[in-house]
């Protein structure tokens, strides 16, 4: 059952700031670089990186984890890694010049479930075949329904 949680909490935390983009438009979509740009002349993370995305991913995580049976600190941590793995992928495609959304199988999606996922399988003490398995799940699906949910209005991007 841990399985199924854990990837519960990896959707929310990765899709609630879709959602609330969705729902809230323009508002509170401050990027969480300020359009800070570096030495190579790109951004820092891009203006898809929003506090408001950030936001939406810890609030939803730290509801939803004692509903799981898990701790209101644990769903904290657990989305803040995930966020923060999302930002450091975003970090990474913007040094490679890529553009804000633009599509990047794997790095998109290893850093944000491997890093929370990891912190649940020391926190938890469940069986390495089921972290990597959780991993796998979110990463397959990742690739195979963010197309959906861009044909149905929900993303912006297809990936």
């Amino acid at each position: 059952m841990i399985t199924v949680w854990l990837l519960l909490l990896l959707v929310l935390a990765n899709g609630a700031p879709v959602v609330a983009a969705r729902l809230l438009q323009h508002r509170f979509s401050a990027p969480v670089d300020g359009g800070l740009r570096l030495w190579d002349g790109q951004p820092l993370l891009g203006r898809s990186k929003t506090w408001r995305g950030l936001v939406a991913g810890l609030l939803s995580c730290t509801v939803f984890a004692p509903v799981m049976g898990l701790s209101v600190s644990f769903g904290v941590v657990f989305a803040a890694l995930a966020l923060g793995g999302d930002l450091l992928s975003s970090f990474i495609k913007r040094r490679m010049a890529l553009e804000p959304s633009a599509r990047a199988s794997g790095l998109d999606q290893l850093p944000e479930s491997v890093l929370p996922v990891a912190y649940a399988w020391w926190q938890l003490d469940f069986p390495l075949w089921q972290a990597i398995g959780v991993v796998l799940l979110f990463v397959t699906a990742n690739m195979v329904f963010s197309p959906l949910l861009y044909q149905l209005g929900i993303r912006k991007q297809p990936h």
